[in-house]
């Protein structure tokens, strides 16, 4: 089979092998240039493919990093996600360690304290020793500023009323979480601080013993404090903070007596930070950008429980004790508008049984501490149930939720009538689930019972920031 080859090729076939008979070593000088050509351009293209990857490297880097800038994701420093509102920062949490003294004033809220007691003294102060561990979140971060620099943790304290056989010198069991009210530089600043806890180590009332105590009716009580207090931060490790604050102990109407005892004075402590950084006590030049807050209406339902003492006067203006408890049962179904990230408020329909509503006394009556016959009588359900209504407000902050209410019962009778208000602390389990630890009084005064319970939230659209 023939091919026909064209006619431009033929001839310049023939030149260059004409080229090559009549001018060989021309011929072979322009051979060897040409392949020191080819050469040349071979690395050059080598050069070029490796500058070509090497820009595309840079590139998917840089893809990357916006990547993480928007979702919170930085694969160069391992497989941790942050949340889509938070700004990355290299530790998560600054931890610290704290040691407070804590010298107090005691309220002579009743005869016991004031000196109707064994050794016939007043018993007007109080001293705790504190120790404290806590998370704050890190400075010029996005949840440093919408939660004002909040930190969280644990204390356990011990304090002494200087009178151990009437008192006891209790020991505490706390969770606290505190924030900045205001800003005097990156080193100075005014912050608030919350404690709520159990205490343990009281000697109560008892009708033998220790008869003349009508303040503490249990073993252990429940411990509230909050206060104000300036924070110092002297050099890298170490804060100084100097302030006053309030403290309560009671046992939520669960034993009778149930005065209580109240407490305020100061405080002084040392805090060492464990891993803050230099740059975390100067002013950022670079301020987080904090995302539009979706407002929203969720919906908190909760299931309470719990028990109580009951006191019941009599027509000498005394007060008898019921020999035993009651229980009480109840929910909150509240609707709650979400304004920003730390406020939200609605309102709640509330229903509680409460098994010590309009009890009374039959047969003879005696002073409390007597051993006279008492009957404490129980009228029909009908007469312990209660339907009521109140508005809400509660200060949202991580981890941590308190809460406010008054209301008023529209269905109830007797003892159920009236005005109600209720104070809660609620503690996040899940996103949609929390603890629930509450407080009822009455007409703003006359204690009422605790509401322990479980709390789930409905149609939570709250934006998750942690750091």
């Amino acid at each position: 089979m023939r091919f026909k080859i064209p006619r431009w090729k033929g001839i310049a076939f023939r030149f260059t092998f004409c080229s090559a008979l009549l001018f060989p070593g021309a011929f072979l000088h322009s051979q060897e240039v040409r392949q020191d050509t080819l050469e040349d351009t071979r690395q050059d293209v080598k050069q070029l493919q490796e500058v070509v990857r090497e820009l595309r490297q840079e590139v998917r880097k840089l893809q990357e990093e916006i990547r993480g800038l928007r979702q919170g994701y930085f694969p160069e420093y391992g497989e941790y996600r942050f949340d889509s509102v938070s700004a990355y920062t290299p530790h998560r949490f600054i931890h610290r360690l704290g040691i407070e003294a804590r010298p107090q004033y005691v309220f002579p809220t009743n005869p016991f304290l004031r000196g109707e007691n064994e050794r016939w003294k007043p018993i007007q102060t109080s001293f705790a020793a504190h120790l404290k561990y806590s998370f704050k979140f890190r400075p010029n971060t996005c949840a440093d500023r919408i939660y004002g620099g909040a930190y969280q943790g644990f204390g356990l304290a011990i304090t002494t009323f200087g009178d151990k056989k009437q008192l006891g010198d209790p020991f505490t069991f706390y969770l606290f979480q505190g924030a900045r009210i205001a800003r005097f530089n990156p080193r100075l600043s005014l912050n608030y601080e919350w404690n709520f806890g159990i205490s343990a180590g009281w000697q109560p009332y008892d009708n033998d013993y220790n008869s003349y105590n009508g303040a503490v009716g249990s073993r252990m009580n429940a411990y509230l404090n909050a206060g104000i207090y300036l924070n110092w931060a002297f050099s890298r490790y170490f804060d100084l903070i100097i302030g006053g604050d309030f403290t309560h102990f009671s046992n939520g109407n669960t034993k009778f007596p149930n005065a209580g005892v109240n407490t305020t004075g100061a405080k002084i402590g040392l805090v060492y930070n464990f891993n803050r950084e230099e740059s975390d006590l100067t002013k950022s030049l670079v301020t987080p950008l904090i995302p539009r807050f979706p407002r929203h209406i969720s919906y908190d339902l909760v299931m309470f429980g719990s028990w109580r003492r009951k006191g019941v006067y009599v027509e000498s203006g005394k007060q008898i004790a019921s020999p035993g408890s009651y229980p009480v049962a109840g929910f909150n179904f509240a609707p709650m508008y979400n304004l920003n990230y730390k406020f939200r408020f609605g309102v709640s329909l509330d229903g509680v049984y409460d098994g010590s509503a309009n009890v009374y006394i039959e047969d003879v009556i005696t002073e409390y501490g007597d051993t006279g016959a008492r009957r404490f009588c129980r009228p029909g359900i009908q007469h312990q149930l209660a339907l009521g209504v109140s508005g809400r407000a509660e200060y949202v902050m991580p981890y941590f939720t308190i809460g406010v209410g008054l209301g008023s019962n529209v269905l109830g009778r007797g003892d159920l009538r009236g005005l109600y208000q209720v104070f809660a602390f609620k503690m996040d389990i899940t996103r949609s689930s929390f603890l629930h630890i509450g407080y009822n009084l009455q007409n703003f005064q006359t204690p009422n019972y605790l509401m322990l319970g479980l709390g789930f939230r409905f149609h939570n659209k709250y934006p998750k920031v942690r750091h």
